[in-house]
This record gives structure tokens, sequence and C-alpha cells, in this order.
């Protein structure tokens, strides 16, 4: 039985990932962090099948205890400080978890479990400023955030350590990938949140910022399959992972409220706070590397994400449970 290490378990890629891993026979372990409150609320229904411990990316020591007593054939570090907003306000604790946090990691596997296949979240916000259209894995980064620029940090540090100490570290550059367990606090879930309860009559109006930037957005079910399928190889190797096509924020708002048969426009209202102090305004992936080399596919569409996170919403605001 293989035994997997997930860092950021609780977040909504560390659960869909587990419940992957337990769908093939993995001992899975999920390390999380002491807080004031816990929230387990994307792993509930599976959380007796998997074993919690917990540790910091933050302290070093914590970090190698967990590696000796798990000794995991395979890491995902999946644990960031992960809302690029927050990153603005707080930038420093922005670096020491998702930059640094990172050589911890590689660090604690180096000393412990040297031969284990180790998995690095990085993000199509390393690419920012785009200076090509569509970003592959050869395109340079130019992050415009704090939180891009600890990412490009954890992305490098991982290829370093590959060729430095021949560990096998592989980096997902994941670009945007949302489901109905993304947090409020993202753009996306923001809107189907919304939509449910402008709908049911709990809300009046959405405030927005930018209606005219463009993503690249898929199915986190579809990318965590990416992920286990990188730590399978031969070779350790990075791949930009991505649905191939770019909608505008605008275009999510259309599709989302539609489907519940309403007009966004006529509760959309653009607010100068939800502005960012720098922009990203097109980002595109071109996921042909991991096509060929991986064979994976994904099979989510993009309206069909859409109308799915919107559905759960109509659920949960429904006091119905749910678990996609």
């Amino acid at each position: 039985m293989k035994k997997a290490l997930i860092t950021g378990i609780t977040g909504q890629d560390g659960s869909y990932l587990a419940e992957l891993l337990l769908s093939k026979g993995y001992q899975v372990t999920g390390m999380v962090r002491r807080a004031s409150t816990e929230t387990f609320d994307r792993i509930g229904h599976f959380k007796d099948q998997i074993s919690l411990r917990q540790a910091d990316l933050l302290d070093q020591f914590s970090l190698v205890k967990l590696l000796d007593d798990v000794q995991p054939d395979e890491i995902y570090n999946l644990a960031a400080m992960s809302f690029v907003p927050t990153s603005w306000s707080q930038p420093v604790l922005t670096g020491e978890f998702t930059a640094l946090g990172v050589t911890k990691v590689l660090e604690a596997m180096r000393m412990v479990c040297p031969k284990a296949h180790f998995y690095q979240a990085s993000s199509s916000e390393m690419f920012g400023k785009v200076i090509e259209t569509p970003q592959t894995e050869k395109t340079p980064f130019y992050p415009r955030s704090p939180y891009g620029v600890a990412k490009a940090y954890g992305h490098f540090i991982t290829v370093n350590y590959r060729e430095s100490y021949n560990l096998f570290a592989v980096s997902g550059i994941l670009f945007n990938h949302e489901s109905p367990r993304r947090g409020k606090e993202f753009v996306t879930r923001k809107i189907t949140d919304a939509v449910a309860r402008i709908k049911l009559g709990t809300q009046k109006e959405l405030r927005m910022g930018n209606l005219d930037a463009k993503r690249d957005w898929g199915f986190a079910g579809d990318y965590v399959r990416a992920m286990w399928m990188m730590l399978q190889q031969d070779r350790a190797d990075d791949y930009v992972i991505a649905s191939g096509e770019t909608h505008s924020v605008r275009k999510f708002l259309e599709i989302a409220f539609s489907h519940v048969g309403l007009n966004y426009e006529d509760y959309v209202v653009i607010d100068p706070e939800f502005i960012r102090p720098a922009e990203v305004e097109l980002l595109l992936g071109n996921p042909a590397k991991a096509k060929a080399q991986l064979g994976w596919q994904p099979k989510v569409s993009f309206e069909q994400l859409v109308t799915m996170m919107v559905d759960a919403d109509m659920d949960r605001q429904m006091g119905k449970t749910v678990t996609a």
C-alpha cells in the first residue's frame, strides 16, 4: 500500500486529491496546522479514512518529525497562503508560507525520505504580466502580486533541489481551477454563492471588480488527477495544467446568472474596492505537454463547471448536503 502525505489537505485541492488517492488504495496522511478554529468541512465525509497529523510549514522540526513518522512514498505540497488579494495586506507571511515553506519541506524530505516523490503546487499567477500567450512551461515569469512572487520562488527552489540533490521533485503550474469546494473569498465562488442567494431572495446585489479580466478556468477534480500522474512518471519534470481556453469574469457571471433564469446586469455593481493594485489581465495555458506526456485530459467543461458550482450553492442555501 502506497503512503501519501498531503499538506493543505483541508483545502479545495487537498480534499479532491485525498479522495482520488483513497480510491487508488493509498494510505493518506494529511498535515494540518494547530488553529483556533478547525475547518474540516471539505474532508468531513471521508475524515475517518485518513490520518491527520499536526505540523507547520514554518516549523522545520515539526516537518522533519512528521516525515520521519509517516515515511511517505509521495508528498504533495499544497499548503500555502493562497488567496492573491490577501498577499497584498500580508506580504511577509505570504513569503514565509508560500516560498520558504517549500524549502523547509524539501529540506526535510532530503534529510528523511530522499527517495519519495514530491509535488509542488505552482501557479499561473507566476506568469502575471504575460510575456506570451498562451503560456507554456518555457514562458518567462513576470508575477504581479506578492503571492505570484512567492510561488515563483517555490517553483525555482523545487527545480533547484531536483537538480542539486537528484530528488524526484516536480511542479504543476496549475491555471485557475474551481469547484463547489472553493472558498467564498475567491471570485468564482463569490459569484455562484451570490447567484443562489439572489435567486432565493436573501441578497439584493453582487459587488465586483474588473469584469474584463480573463482566466483559464478548469475543474479542481480534473487538476488533482494531473498532480498524481506527474508523480507516476519515470522522470521528474514540470507541467502546465490548464484547459487551453480563456473566459472573462463577465462570461462567468453571464452563465451563472442565466443558469437560474436571471440577467447579471440587473444585479452586479462595480466596486473600486475589488480592483487589485496590479491586475493580471489575461491568463491562458497551453497543456500540450501534459496531454502528450502524461495522457491527461480535462473532463469538465467551463460551462459544466459554472453550472455545477451554482447548483451546489443552490443546494447549500436550501439546506442540502453538498460533497461534489
